[in-house]
C-alpha cells in the first residue's frame, strides 16, 4: 500500500474480559499515523457488528460463523468459581463440578460457557447478566462459574474464586468479515498479535523483497571473488607472519634461486 491508501483508522472490537492494551501499544508504536479506535461490545454483540461492518477486527468469544467470519484462535481461558470468601471451598486450591452438586449454580443469560449438562442446583430464575449474577453470589444466593477474567472483571473484595478444571472453558480469539483477501491493516494487527517483528514478510511494514536481477550479480560476483583465490583486493597477512612472495613453491621457499654449490 502507499502513503495515500492508508485507511486514517482501525476499528477494534473487544469483548468484557479481554484487554487488547499491550497489542494497542504495539500498535501505535508502529503505525502512529493510523488511530486505533476501540469499540467496547458484549460477547453476543460482537459477531454481528463484524459482519456489518461497524468494526474492521475484534477480539471474541468463539465460536463464531465461520461462513460469515474469519478467526484465529488466541488462547483459552481457565473457568472458575466465583463464592463469598467466607465459603467452604475456599479451603482447597482448586474446585471439581461434582463438589458443587449441592449449590445453586447461577446461570446467566448471557452466560459464555458451552453446558452439556448444567452444574448444581438451578436458580429459581436466571439473571439476566454476569454483573446481576456476581451480586446475587455477594447476597448469598449461589455460586457461579464464569472465564477466570470476568471474575477479575466484576472483582468485589468479599468475592474470591476458585480454578475448576473439569468445567467447559471459553477461547478468546481475532476475527473479522470473511474476505478472499485480507485487509492490509487486519493483516498488520494479526501480525502484532502473532509477535511478529516490523520486518515481517507478511503485512504493510514488511520488508519487500530483492530484485532477481540483484541476486544474480550478487552471485556473480562471489564466483569472480572465489575463482583464483581472491576478489582483487589485497588481504593483510595474520598477525606474526610475514607475506610471501608470489610464485614461492610448497614448503615456504622462495621463488629465487639459490647459487650453486662449489664443486
Amino acid at each position: 500500500m502507499t502513503g495515500s491508501d492508508i485507511p486514517s483508522s482501525f476499528r477494534l472490537a473487544y469483548v468484557p474480559g479481554v484487554t487488547p492494551t499491550k497489542w494497542v501499544r504495539v500498535w501505535r508504536e508502529r503505525l502512529p499515523h493510523t488511530s486505533l479506535e476501540l469499540v467496547q461490545a458484549t460477547a453476543a454483540e460482537a459477531p454481528g457488528l463484524l459482519a456489518s461492518g461497524g468494526a474492521d477486527a475484534g477480539l471474541v468469544r468463539l465460536p463464531v460463523d465461520r461462513g460469515v467470519l474469519s478467526a484465529i484462535p488466541l488462547y483459552t481461558e481457565t473457568t472458575v468459581v466465583v463464592i463469598p470468601k467466607d465459603h467452604v471451598a475456599t479451603a482447597a486450591e482448586e474446585v471439581s463440578l461434582a463438589e458443587l452438586s449441592d449449590e445453586i449454580v447461577l446461570h446467566p443469560l448471557d452466560d459464555l460457557l458451552d453446558w452439556e449438562t448444567l452444574p448444581g442446583r438451578p436458580a429459581v430464575e436466571r439473571p439476566a447478566t454476569t454483573a446481576d449474577a456476581i451480586e446475587l453470589v455477594a447476597a448469598g444466593v449461589g455460586v457461579l462459574l464464569v472465564p477466570q477474567s470476568l471474575a477479575r472483571l466484576h472483582h468485589r473484595k468479599d468475592l474470591t474464586y476458585r480454578p475448576v478444571p473439569d468445567a467447559p472453558e471459553s477461547r478468546v480469539a481475532l476475527s473479522w468479515p470473511e474476505a478472499e483477501v485480507t485487509p492490509d491493516l487486519v493483516e498488520e494487527f494479526i501480525g502484532i498479535v502473532r509477535g511478529r517483528t516490523v520486518n515481517s514478510t507478511r503485512g504493510r511494514a514488511a520488508t519487500p523483497p530483492r530484485p532477481a536481477k540483484d541476486k544474480a550479480k550478487d552471485k556473480a560476483k562471489a564466483k569472480r571473488g572465489g575463482a583464483g583465490g581472491g576478489s582483487g583486493a589485497r588481504q593483510k597477512p595474520a598477525a606474526g607472519r610475514k607475506p610471501q612472495s608470489g610464485g614461492g613453491r610448497a614448503g615456504g621457499q622462495s621463488g629465487k634461486r639459490g647459487k650453486p654449490r662449489g664443486r
